[in-house]
């Protein structure tokens, strides 16, 4: 099902088929560098089922599949993670992944202005985090080419170091 549409891709529902998409997007040490680590298909699959099982939840966030139109390749992942306390405080992460060929094509840029504005205009949210590691410069220049602006440092559970949130609020 369509989420949002934009001049070169598709931002749809996951399903079981992107499975293999999947599989190779976080299988990539490249694609998986400034997270914590590769991961197994038996967690990709979880994963997946787990966004396409939890669409509904949280008043429609998710993660959506991004799909290049001229090839209908699925070529990474945009959208909306609801995350309960960020710093004292409930947040929705605008977040991006996306296959290492199609890099340094705008398509990140791209994915992520259309999702931005169909969470500020359609899904009527105030309020958009981005949460980089501040060593990933192209995520931080994706980020910041969508209007998104740096607010602060916060340390995630699990990882070792602070990451930076970037913040976009609706207009």
């Amino acid at each position: 099902m369509l989420v949002v549409e934009s001049e070169r891709l598709v931002v749809r529902h996951f399903e079981l088929s992107d499975v293999d998409a999947l599989v190779s997007l976080f299988g990539s040490p490249d694609v998986m560098r400034f997270s914590d680590g590769v991961k197994s298909v038996q967690w990709v699959r979880d994963w997946l089922k787990q966004c396409i099982e939890n669409v509904d939840q949280n008043i429609g966030v998710a993660p959506w599949a991004v799909d290049e139109k001229n090839s209908a390749e699925t070529i990474g992942y945009c959208g909306l993670f609801y995350f309960p306390d960020i710093c004292g405080q409930s947040e929705i992460e605008l977040g991006y992944r996306f296959v290492r060929h199609r890099w340094g094509h705008g398509f990140a840029t791209e994915a992520v202005c259309a999702v931005r504005d169909h969470a500020f205009r359609v899904m009527d949210i105030p309020r958009l985090i981005a949460i980089v590691d501040p060593q990933n410069s192209a995520s931080i220049n994706v980020a910041e080419k969508a209007g998104f602006s740096y607010e602060k440092d916060v340390m995630l559970e699990g990882y070792t170091h602070a990451d930076r949130v970037y913040v976009a609020v609706r207009r």
